[in-house]
């Protein structure tokens, strides 16, 4: 087919639907037409909702406010693009926004607009038992006879021309069954002053049509709760991944529209939803708070797909909430504020190597842990980490998660070992990824000295904090401070995957009474993948950020009980690779987009990127994702998975290093290494929704 053949065939059909819409606008206006009591304006407003219920939408019109004696509501409506609250205005003077505030007629009119918000929110809590998150909720005051798009704070101020278009480019976010599902709900929480409830085909009511009596209304009692949120689960657990990760189950709901006095967390082991109940509330507090809002987690490639995450729910405040991992932002403000940040990682490695050769090697350390990758992590994480900068302050620290014990003389070593590297890197002029952050904490923790109201985000919410160093959770406490549902912080102790850690009580995060939330509902993993899970993590306890330590197996209450372990243990490891090669290549197009093969180190990736290549089987780098769906499998490392899911996961080689190596007894340094590996190996594993697929090797 030509291409301009193609054009107007398209033009045709878009023809049809034009006078389709215009054919149901005017049947719907000899329906409006009968609503006697309503204006003139609310006939034409209710005219287009009309037209729209021949597409499947319910409207509710004229509806008692709960709790009230008189109060009412416009209009309610339900479709696929969301939920609606609308309220109608017929005012002779223009509407218009002026800053904050909505005036007509040179009079301020706030207290319109501050009864939507109210009467939204009613929605919103009617709402949550069906796990709809407020997201979907959106409050419209409509001006008949004026012509406007405008925004005031949570509400959409629309002209009676925009209205029609507006709804239309809302999108899919409801499934048929589910707007007949929120529209009974609704209806039963706001009970009609006369039946009112518009779902038939408003073409046959408006030629003439005897209509049928109107159905009973269900009340609160009536309604089938239960059974509309496991229909609302099984429609997501059907639907491609990355849906999935935006659903929102009822149980968390509520967490989306809490109001907290302060800093507040949320915690919960893997799988129970803590990302989701996060990218929801940042979409609500966008909606309803004016400002910016930061939203920053640690790993570089997350930010991406909570941004393409929250596009697809709320995409019209979705420019509002900025994604970052923690020092691409901490780069960019030390750059917008003139600080000078040389940035060179390899020659900050260059610089600890040669300071390794001058006065660790041969040191006491070298008979502790013989590889200085622990010395390098000692100086990272627990000295720059947390901000140390003397000697006597380290001589007394607590090495949180670091397993080896070091006396006096060994922590002198390594301070000698840390001045050394600290010379190299100066003389080279470069800084490393904990400069970056102290520089950018001092400039924050100045500013606000100066001005604490002047701050540059309306709230900030730190995904996956327990990854983050004691310096880094000080900064994002800076910026945020003490101001309520200012500073959100979500994680869990034991999906650590980076060693040294710290308590938020020493970042001076004060987290009190319902503002430390526990989520224990898994919703993600089958309880056989969950089992197998914490199987790998049982005898390993963990500090949490709070505090408190917690064994490794955990308990927890599983939503989902499909899914299943495949475990495939071959000879060798050609056979082993062959036997992995068969099972994605049995995997339909739509299911290894839907699929993840994750490695524990940067050599095994290159090798099964090699693997998979020439056998022909498509591969997504983890790094290049960018949350919306794409063909082939997704190919990363354990750390690079933190904070996304997938459907099938495979984990090829699973259990090589993961008990202590070496011929004699292992050091300290070895089992801390190997617990380290377990809890990565962990995080990999419970990624998994459907499908974990162990591959081993044993010749």
């Amino acid at each position: 087919m030509a291409a301009g053949e193609s054009a107007a065939r398209r033009a045709q059909r878009a023809r049809r639907q034009e006078r389709l819409l215009r054919e149901q606008l005017r049947a719907a206006g000899a329906e409006a037409r009968r609503w006697e009591a309503a204006s003139e304006g609310e006939q034409r407003v209710a005219a287009q909702l009309l037209a729209f219920t021949e597409r499947g939408w319910r409207l509710l019109v004229d509806r008692r406010w709960p709790g009230t004696r008189a109060a009412n509501v416009d209009m309610l409506l339900v479709g696929q693009g969301g939920v609606f609250v609308l309220d109608v205005k017929n005012w002779r003077a223009a509407p218009e926004v002026r800053g904050d505030a909505l005036w007509a007629g040179g009079q301020p009119r706030d207290e319109h607009a501050r009864k939507l918000a109210r009467v939204t929110g009613v929605a919103e809590g009617a709402l949550v038992a069906l796990g709809l998150s407020p997201v979907a909720v959106r409050p419209l005051m409509v001006f008949a006879g004026h012509r406007l798009a405008a925004r005031l704070g949570p509400i959409d101020l629309l002209g009676e021309a925009e209205l029609a278009p507006y709804l239309w480019r809302r999108g899919r976010r409801l499934s048929p069954a589910r707007v007949r599902e929120v529209a009974e709900r609704l209806a039963g929480v706001f009970p009609a002053y006369q039946p009112a409830v518009v779902s038939e085909p408003a073409r046959r009511r408006a030629a003439g049509d005897r209509p049928e009596p109107p159905a009973a209304e269900p009340g609160p009692g009536l309604f089938d709760v239960a059974a509309v949120r496991d229909a609302a689960l099984a429609d997501a657990l059907a639907a491609p991944i990355e849906r999935w990760m935006t659903f929102l189950h009822p149980d968390q709901a509520a967490l989306v529209r809490r109001d907290w006095s302060g800093p507040a967390r949320i915690s919960g082991a893997a799988g129970t939803g803590k990302t989701v109940v996060a990218l929801h509330r940042a979409a609500r507090l966008a909606r309803h708070t004016s400002g910016r809002l930061l939203y920053v987690t640690f790993a570089k490639n997350l930010p991406r797909v909570q941004r393409a995450f929250l596009r697809a729910m709320a995409p019209e405040v979705a420019d509002r909430v900025e994604f970052s991992s923690l020092h691409a932002w901490a780069i960019e403000y030390l750059q917008r504020a003139g600080v000078p940040v040389q940035l060179r990682g390899e020659q900050a490695d260059t610089a600890f190597a040669r300071a390794w050769m001058e006065v660790g090697r041969d040191s006491r350390l070298a008979e502790i842990a013989p590889g200085h990758q622990y010395w390098r992590d000692e100086i990272q994480y627990v000295i720059k980490g947390r901000g140390i900068t003397t000697f006597e302050e380290y001589a007394t620290v607590r090495r949180r998660r670091r397993r080896t014990a070091l006396r006096g003389q060994d922590r002198a070593a390594v301070w000698a070992l840390y001045e050394a590297y600290e010379r190299r890197r100066i003389e080279r002029g470069v800084h490393d990824f904990d400069d970056v952050l102290s520089l950018a904490w001092e400039r924050v923790r100045a500013a606000g000295a100066r001005d604490p109201s002047d701050r540059p985000y309306r709230a900030v919410i730190v995904d996956e904090v327990q990854d983050l160093t004691l310096v880094g959770v000080r900064l994002l406490h800076a910026l945020a401070g003490e101001a309520p549902n200012g500073l959100l912080l979500v994680g869990d102790g034991q999906q650590a995957v980076y060693p040294g850690g710290f308590r938020l009580a020493e970042a001076g995060v004060d987290i009190r009474g319902d503002r430390a939330q526990v989520l224990r509902r898994n919703y993600r993993n089958s309880q056989e993948i969950l089992r197998t899970a914490m199987a790998v993590v049982a005898d390993d306890t963990f500090e949490d950020i709070d505090g408190e330590r917690t064994p490794g197996r955990r308990e927890v209450d599983v939503a989902y009980r499909a899914g299943e372990v495949v475990r495939v243990v071959a000879p060798s490891a050609a056979e082993h690779d062959e036997e992995l090669l068969a099972a994605l290549r049995a995997l339909a197009p739509e299911a290894l987009a839907d699929a993840a093969l994750l490695c524990p180190s940067m050599r095994a990736i290159g090798h099964y990127q090699r693997l998979l290549t020439r056998a022909g089987v498509p591969v997504c780098p983890l790094e290049n994702y960018a949350g919306s769906a794409v063909p082939g499998v997704k190919l990363g490392s354990y750390r690079r998975a933190k904070g996304l899911e997938f459907k099938r996961v495979y984990l090829p080689r699973h259990d090589e290093g993961l008990a202590p190596g070496g011929d004699g007894e292992p050091s300290d340094a070895d089992l801390e290494q190997a617990e380290l590996a377990r809890g990565q190996l962990f995080v990999a594993m419970t990624r998994a929704r459907d499908t974990l697929w162990l591959g081993s090797v044993k010749e």
